[in-house]
């Protein structure tokens, strides 16, 4: 019986993750959707709205508190606290997400950044993989996915079970998303920790990754849950050999997998702390026992980095096929870039706010419990490879790339967050014991710690002020502002994507489409013959050759020698060209890596001189600030 115990244990966790999961999707499908049959005012220009979600967030937290409240109470009495308690926490915590960000945006179809700058590739990926569940590029036909489709695949199955377009499904999926992860997360906690202290650390996890992470949905969905795996990861590795603890292995190597398909560079920060990890175990094995006792840490590495690998394949395995199949490649340039914050280690513990206290108690227990608590040298260990991570990045300047260690600050608070969350109570307990566990000196204690929780959350809308605000000012697939301002040229994409389809008579998904507003692939599906930028395009699209390739044909001095010219071209040439009208001709915008300097694109026009069009065997059409040029 006792070797069926562990099976048992893991059999039951899967069990009750699928359950939380259930529940957290349906919370925030209702919220959600309760949210939207309410006119709203627009969230920048009234008061309303905040007003609104301080009061939900107020009662979440209420019930998350009384969630604690019942389970100490039970403990206290010797009394089992029910079954109860943990299918309210997911709600509750889950209802927390779907009204932090859910109720700001309720006045809006689109999601934290409208679709502005990076927001753009993000909604393009989704509007892809809602167009069709074949793991495909986002921008670039007859290509395999570069950047980890998971997130967005789900996404697009999700979209497409609701009969959604990708642009309409990003907010709720993005919102939705986080709400689950955030649920698996406190399920992990509950099984890893006491389970009035899961609640805590779940709270204070999420409360920093909704703030400092949600922009960027499909990686606050990796943070909030690898905090968690971390604790689980050191369990299975720093384990006296011959105990067990095969479930947590795996379990390790299916999140390092699933972070994989989600988000690279998160898996690669989350790869490098087990491994440190993996290593210091050997060491203290080897230290405390023999040299074989040194070997079972890093063949339980070795069972991760397996697992993690087979999950990987989903994602990566047409990529991977394609390169060793010899498909051309470029280097790339995803790691170009170097903002000031990469420039200088992050420190939150030293600024002077509630998340730079909640820090500070963090990195105090961190401290003082290195040398007695797994969960301090789990967590700790994690600060430690992000701060080594920064300094990689800063080294790797020297020979001309980065490491983006910027988007691993918010790893770093989630960290200290849960670390806090320890913190304050085993402080707090301390307090405690030195007046007598005064019971005024204990209502104290919670109140300040209500008090300072109330007015984190309360800011979470304020804290991302300007990416709701941009989220009110785009212009949606439906040609509308939410702010009920004039819209952009965004508008108009209806009426050029009924123009591309009259001229080629070919869906979207069948249409190479060369132009400088590349948004027009957020809202619709079709490929591009050039992205934006550099940095987010696939190494196998040849992006310096193919933009080279445009300047080429820009100086076509007649049809003929264009036609030719994209006849000739290597890669699948353009079906229609989107461009806009000025005086010199017919221009679009492209984008040019100019790292290290910061910004590091360069934006620039090119000039296509109208009689090149001017030609029976091409389809022009004005719409709008739009000319449509089709090659018959």
């Amino acid at each position: 019986m006792s070797t069926l115990a562990p099976a048992r244990r893991s059999v039951a966790a899967l069990a009750e993750i699928v359950a939380a999961v259930v529940v957290a999707a349906v919370v925030a499908a209702a919220g959600l959707f309760a949210f939207a049959q309410i006119s709203w005012p627009a969230f920048p220009s009234s008061n309303v709205l905040q007003a609104v979600t301080t009061a939900a967030q107020v009662v979440t937290l209420a019930v998350l508190a009384f969630v604690v409240w019942w389970i100490r109470r039970s403990r206290r009495l010797g009394r089992r606290a029910g079954w109860w308690p943990k299918p309210l926490a997911w709600a509750s915590l889950s209802g927390f997400v779907t009204a932090s960000l859910g109720l700001p945006l309720a006045a809006t179809t689109l999601y934290l950044h409208g679709v502005s700058v990076d927001q753009e590739f993000r909604t393009q990926y989704l509007t892809r993989l809602t167009d069709s569940a074949a793991l495909r590029d986002m921008t670039y036909a007859d290509l395999p996915p570069y950047y980890p489709a998971g997130w967005f695949w789900l996404g697009g199955r999700v979209a497409s079970v609701l009969g959604l377009d990708g642009w309409e499904a990003f907010k709720p999926y993005s919102i939705g998303s986080i709400a689950v992860a955030a649920v698996v997360a406190l399920v992990l906690w509950m099984r890893l920790v006491r389970t009035d202290l899961g609640v805590l650390a779940a709270v204070a996890t999420t409360a920093v990754t909704v703030t400092f992470a949600s922009p960027e949905a499909y990686g606050a969905v990796v943070i909030v849950v690898a905090i968690p795996a971390l604790v689980l990861a050191w369990g299975a590795l720093r384990r006296p050999p011959g105990r067990g603890g095969w479930g947590a292995v795996v379990g390790t190597g299916l999140f390092l997998g699933a972070a994989a398909t989600v988000y690279t560079l998160y898996l690669g920060w989350a790869a490098f702390t087990v491994v440190v990890m993996g290593l210091i175990a050997a060491i203290l094995a080897y230290r405390s026992g023999t040299r074989r006792d040194a070997l079972e840490p890093l063949l339980r590495v070795a069972v991760i980095a397996a697992v993690s690998g087979l999950v990987a394949l989903t994602a990566w395995l047409p990529y991977l096929v394609a390169v060793v199949g010899g498909t051309p490649a470029e280097s790339g340039t995803a790691l170009h870039y170097l903002p000031e914050a990469a420039a200088t280690l992050p420190l939150p513990m030293v600024d002077f706010s509630l998340t730079g206290a909640l820090c500070l108690i963090g990195t105090l227990w961190l401290v003082t419990r290195a040398a007695t608590s797994r969960r301090a040298q789990a967590l700790g260990l994690g600060v430690v490879t992000v701060y080594a991570w920064y300094l990689l990045s800063m080294v790797a300047t020297v020979l001309g790339t980065t490491l983006l260690a910027f988007r691993l600050e918010p790893v770093l608070l989630a960290l200290l967050a849960a670390a806090g969350a320890f913190g304050v109570v085993e402080f707090g307990r301390w307090i405690l014991l030195a007046t007598s566990e005064s019971p005024r000196v204990r209502a104290s204690i919670v109140a300040i710690v209500a008090v300072c929780a109330v007015a984190f959350v309360q800011d979470v809308p304020k804290f991302l002020g300007t990416d709701i605000a941009i989220a009110y000012s785009d212009t949606d697939g439906n040609g509308e502002r939410a702010d009920r301002r004039p819209p952009s040229s965004v508008a108009y994409y209806d009426d050029v994507d009924a123009a591309i389809r009259e001229s080629t008579g070919r869906p979207a998904d069948d249409t190479v489409v060369l132009t400088g507003d590349t948004s027009l692939m957020s809202f619709h599906p079709y490929w591009g013959f050039l992205g934006r930028t550099s940095h987010y395009a696939n190494p196998l699209a040849e992006y310096d050759a193919r933009r080279e390739a445009v300047h080429s044909w820009a100086e076509s001095e007649s049809a003929d020698e264009l036609l030719d010219a994209l006849a000739g071209a290597p890669w699948r040439a353009p079906d229609v060209f989107v461009l806009r009208e000025s005086a010199d001709g017919y221009t679009l915008r492209l984008g040019e890596d100019v790292y290290p300097n910061d910004p590091n694109v360069r934006m620039y026009q090119v000039t296509f001189p109208a009689a090149l069009f001017d030609d029976p065997r091409f389809d022009v059409q004005k719409v709008g600030p739009f000319v449509v040029a089709a090659v018959r």
